[in-house]
C-alpha cells in the first residue's frame, strides 16, 4: 500500500487577505491535509477558516511584543526565522513565496516546489524605491539598510539552489526569477475563483480601487489623480501602513470615499457597481484586475508588469479590449487615461471583461500545479 504524501506549505507570513493568500487557499484545495508554516499569523480563526486553513505553525518572531505593529521592519531576521522551521519529515514542500519562503531548508529526500509571486521586491527590483520612500537614502541608517540589503540578496539567491522547481506566476516574473535566480520556471496564474463574483453590465458613477496600502500599490497617485477630477468620484477600499498618507491626499477632494478594510461581500458589491476598476500597481501578476473583470467591470491599468498579460488593453485590441493602460505610474498620466476611457465608451465592455477572466480560472490551477508537482515526486521518487 502506497504511503501517503506528507506536505508542508511554507508561506511568508499572514498578516491579512490578499492576492498570495487567496493562491493559498488553492493550493490547499490540492493539498487539503498539508501543514503551514509562516513567519507571522495574524488572522482571525474566521479568516483562516475562509481560506481552509488548519494547521499553522509559526515563527519565533511572532512570539515579540505587538510585533504585529512593526513586523516588516525586522526583515534581516526574516532568513533566519525561515530556516528555523523543521519540515524534514515531509516529503513535498511547496512554497508560496514573495519574500523568503523559498529559503526553508529541505534535504535531498524532499521535493522542494515554489510557486513565486516575486523575489524579494525591496531586496531586487524595488530596493532604490524602497529606501527612498522610508527615507534610509542617505546617512549612516541608510549604509545600514542597504548593507543589509545586501546581505539579504546574497541569501535569497543562495537559497535558490535549494528549490527543485520554480514555478512563477505570471511570464512578467518568470523573467525576473530568470535574471535573479539563472533558474527557468514553468507559468502558472493565479487562481480566480469566479463563483464568487457577480456579473453586471450595469454601471454606476464611480471608479473604484482595492488594495492593501503599501508603497508600490501606489494609492498615493490614484487619489492625486482623482482630487484633480472633482467630478469623478472615487471608492477606496483597504488598509495598510500608508492609510494615514492617502487620508492626508484625500482630504483635499470631496470626491474620494475611503472606506478601509471591508468584506468579500462589501468589496464585491462595489467591484460589480464601478465604472472601472482603477490599478496603478506594476504588480508581478494581480489577482484584484481579474476578479475586476469577472464582475464585467474594466480595468484602468498602469501599463506594465502582470497587468499586461491580465487586461487587453484598447490600443492593443479595440474589438476584445477589457480597459486601457496608462504609460507612466504619475496622476497626469492616469488622469489623461480616465478621460480618453470616458471618451471612447468602448462597446461590449462588460462581456469582453467576463470572458477575459475565464481564462484564470481555478481548475486550470490546480490541475497545472498537480501535473507539477506530480512529474518532480516521479522524478525523485519514481
Amino acid at each position: 500500500m502506497k504511503k501517503e504524501l506528507k506536505v508542508a506549505i511554507v508561506h511568508d507570513w499572514l498578516p491579512l487577505i490578499g492576492g498570495a493568500e487567496m493562491v493559498l487557499k488553492e493550493i490547499l484545495a490540492v493539498y487539503p491535509n498539508a501543514d503551514i508554516f509562516t513567519l507571522f499569523d495574524f488572522l482571525s480563526e474566521e479568516e483562516k477558516s475562509s481560506l481552509n486553513i488548519k494547521n499553522v505553525q509559526v515563527s519565533f518572531l511572532n512570539k515579540l511584543p505587538k510585533v504585529k505593529k512593526y513586523y516588516r521592519k525586522i526583515f534581516p531576521l526574516f532568513p533566519l526565522a525561515v530556516e528555523s522551521f523543521d519540515v524534514q519529515d515531509y516529503d513535498l514542500v511547496i512554497s508560496s513565496s514573495h519574500a523568503v519562503a523559498k529559503g526553508v531548508i529541505t534535504g535531498a529526500h524532499q521535493v522542494h516546489v515554489s510557486y513565486v509571486h516575486s523575489p524579494v521586491r525591496y531586496a531586487w527590483n524595488l530596493t532604490h524605491q524602497y529606501l527612498r520612500q522610508t527615507n534610509f537614502d542617505k546617512g549612516l541608517k541608510g549604509l545600514l539598510v542597504q548593507h543589509l540589503l545586501g546581505r539579504l540578496r546574497m541569501w535569497d539567491y543562495r537559497t535558490a539552489n535549494g528549490v527543485d522547481r520554480f514555478i512563477s506566476n505570471s511570464n512578467y516574473i518568470a523573467k525576473r526569477v530568470w535574471k535573479v535566480y539563472r533558474r527557468e520556471s514553468d507559468v502558472i496564474y493565479p487562481p480566480t475563483n469566479l463563483d464568487g463574483f457577480e456579473f453586471s453590465a450595469d454601471k454606476e458613477e464611480f471608479y473604484m480601487t482595492a488594495s492593501r496600502m503599501v508603497p508600490y500599490k501606489r494609492i498615493d497617485v490614484i487619489v492625486s489623480a482623482f482630487a484633480k477630477m472633482s467630478d469623478k468620484k472615487l471608492v477606496i477600499i483597504g488598509d495598510g501602513p500608508e492609510m494615514d498618507k492617502i487620508k492626508a491626499i484625500a482630504e483635499q477632494a470631496d470626491n474620494i470615499q475611503i472606506m478601509g478594510y471591508q468584506s468579500n461581500e462589501v468589496l464585491r458589491n462595489h467591484m460589480k457597481r464601478a465604472k472601472a476598476f482603477v490599478f496603478a500597481a506594476e504588480e508581478d501578476f494581480g489577482i484584484i484586475p481579474v476578479e475586476a473583470q469577472a464582475c464585467g467591470t474594466p480595468v484602468i491599468a498602469f501599463g506594465k508588469g502582470g497587468a499586461l498579460e491580465t487586461v487587453i488593453g484598447y490600443d492593443d485590441d479595440p474589438t476584445c479590449a477589457t480597459g486601457l493602460f496608462f504609460d507612466k505610474q504619475n496622476e497626469d498620466s492616469l488622469v489623461a487615461a480616465v478621460q480618453k476611457f470616458e471618451e471612447l465608451n468602448i462597446p461590449g465592455l462588460a462581456d469582453n471583461c467576463l470572458k477575459n477572466a475565464k481564462i484564470f480560472n481555478t481548475q486550470s490551477f490546480h490541475e497545472n500545479l498537480k501535473r507539477i508537482v506530480d512529474e518532480e515526486l516521479t522524478q525523485k521518487f519514481g
